[in-house]
């Protein structure tokens, strides 16, 4: 018996053959993790594929054996599944791998090849989008899918996964649990494929067979964190609808505010009683205030600083001060060695945020040494904050901080990941205007994305609690859809211009960075001019970056795998959620 297995060296995208030992025959199948020599080394590989011949022109002797098989690793199916995000997204076979096998060795019995591993496929149809508002309870939804059988769902965070199997389990259910540190027995309980799952986004990869899996449903499937920040960057969500399809599985797509990709994938289910679900959104209109005077804080805000209840600022800039001016020449502040704005990290220096120069705290232009803040950061504003409501306001970022340590708290939007749901009062947006102008073509998404969470946080309309959007552009369709609890007037804006632009769902772009980005782009023009793929575009961007755009996602994967990459560092970006 041959095994051809694919080594776990991303460097080394190969495929090698050897010879499988008798007394663990029965052992191996696709996707089981072995141990194997290579070059002088003992290195951790996946049998990808298996024969009972040698392969053609290829002696026994001249074969090395398994030097050890070690667990069982993902079935057959979610090998070939791997495969094809590896190929979707431009990225390497060996990272979905990974991200698709146990944290440790299971050696429980490896359950027969399937006689069909690439599954069942099924029209289309089975994807359904279902649109519930934030504070909604998504338990009875996902209740009933697990309840006609094996289930993989799918959610944005850790702690969120564990409340939601807690419930499942206390409901008779059985879950295993796949978020955070994963543990062995929860693997191995799934890959007997007699439990649901419940985790993170590589849970899509969970080691459930095909054959077993009844339905898949993604919760919040606007969330960011449902794709991948490393290369390749896949999305939950894309993967979720291809593994239902090649399973014959039905998939529901959950959100309170569904994305346009979502919304072309499948028909949409609209929850009873959408509008009382979102909560009270109040609007700080400043265009009559002096943008330079006014400064972060609205009298609105300053009421409800003095009111009981805890309050939370979020404002998506880090640092003391973002875009200072000279008070003495009214310059603005900017990097003398590339031109952009210099920010103010803490007291003692300015620093470039686009080549990282640093100075001392002195005015290029007239050799002042006083600033006015034009845009302030979280560190800044936590100190006026204090000043302005007379006590201690708990500063939190991606990295630091629990807002639950102080009445007022202020930080990006870092900050109602880690709030439990009807938490807080107020939930204050210093500058939305930030979100709604942010150069990315999903910024609107994104946007009312943020007031579906500060929603979660505060409660729906009954609960007294309330959503403050200060800002200068108060007839956005962000704004407007989320004070009347209708996500569907974004879309009705935001389609056309879509459509109109050629941006995702309705064409593809990918982002190539890196020190290989110039070789890359060189051959990808080559290729261009030779071959002529219809509809490709390559840009060359800012910093060294190229945008590539193509008419939809399989000519956009079929255009990278053909270009070959450099032996420098090469970073590709299929579908970045920030361009």
């Amino acid at each position: 018996m041959i095994a051809r297995v694919l080594p776990d060296l991303p460097a080394v995208e190969r495929i090698f053959d050897y010879l499988v030992p008798d007394a663990v025959r029965d052992q191996v199948r696709v996707g089981t993790v072995v141990r194997i020599d290579l070059h002088g080394r003992r290195v951790r590989a996946w049998v990808v594929e298996t024969a009972d011949d040698l392969t053609a022109g290829v002696a026994a002797d001249r074969l090395k054996a398994l030097a050890r098989v070690s667990s069982q690793g993902p079935p057959p199916e979610v090998v070939e599944l791997a495969r094809w995000a590896a190929w979707r997204w431009a990225g390497r076979w060996v990272h979905l791998l990974r991200a698709a096998s146990p944290p440790g060795n299971v050696t429980t019995a490896v359950p027969p090849e399937p006689p069909d591993p690439a599954g069942r496929a099924v029209d289309a149809s089975t994807v359904s989008v279902v649109r519930v508002p934030p504070t909604a309870d998504r338990l009875p939804l996902v209740a009933g899918a697990v309840a006609a059988g094996p289930t993989i769902v799918v959610v944005p965070a850790v702690d969120l996964a564990a409340r939601l199997a807690r419930r499942l389990r206390k409901d008779g259910h059985r879950v295993a649990l796949l978020a955070g540190d994963v543990r062995v027995d929860d693997y191995a309980l799934a890959a007997t494929g007699q439990a649901s799952v419940v985790g993170t986004r590589t849970a899509i990869w969970a080691p459930i067979p095909d054959t077993d899996l009844t339905s898949i449903v993604v919760l919040d499937e606007h969330d960011e964190a449902m794709q991948a920040e490393q290369a390749p960057t896949w999305h939950a969500r894309d993967v979720a609808v291809e593994r239902a399809r090649r399973a014959g599985a039905a998939c529901t797509l959950v959100s309170p505010v569904p994305t346009l990709e979502a919304l072309e994938l499948g028909p949409l289910t609209v929850a009873r009683g959408e509008r009382s679900g979102w909560p009270m959104i109040e609007v700080a209109d400043r265009r009559d205030e002096d943008p330079v005077r006014a400064g972060l804080f609205s009298p609105r805000l300053v009421q409800l600083l003095h009111q009981p209840g805890r309050v939370i600022c979020v404002l998506n800039r880090l640092g003391r001060s973002r875009l200072l001016a000279c008070t003495a020449c009214g310059q603005v502040a900017d990097c003398e060695r590339c031109g952009g704005a210099v920010n103010q990290p803490d007291g003692e220096r300015l620093r470039c945020g686009r080549c990282g120069t640093e100075r001392p705290i002195v005015c290029a232009a007239c050799g002042g040494g006083r600033f006015k803040n034009l845009r302030q950061g979280v560190a800044r504003a936590r100190v006026e904050l204090e000043a302005l409501a007379r006590e201690p306001v708990v500063e939190v970022t991606a990295k630091a901080g629990d807002p639950r340590d102080g009445r007022i708290a202020i930080g990006t939007e870092a900050v109602l990941h880690r709030l439990p749901a009807a938490s807080a009062s107020a939930v204050v947006f210093l500058d939305f205007d930030q979100e709604l102008l942010a150069p990315r073509f999903r910024a609107g998404e994104q946007a009312l994305g943020l007031l579906a969470r500060a929603g979660r946080a505060v409660g729906d309309r009954r609960s007294g609690g309330r959503v403050l959007v200060q800002t200068r552009h108060p007839e956005h369709a962000a704004i407007r859809a989320a004070l009347l609890g209708d996500p569907g007037r974004l879309v009705d804006v935001e389609r056309p211009r879509r459509q109109l632009l050629g941006f995702p769902p309705y064409g593809a772009i990918a982002l190539v960075s890196g020190a290989g980005a110039p070789e890359w782009a060189s051959a990808a023009g080559v290729s261009l001019s030779t071959q002529r793929p219809a509809g490709i575009e390559v840009l060359e961007g800012d910093s060294g970056t190229w945008l590539v755009r193509a008419p939809g996602a399989p000519a956009l994967a079929e255009f990278l795998a053909g270009i070959a990459r450099p032996a420098a560092r090469l970073r590709i970006e299929v579908d970045p959620p920030r361009v």
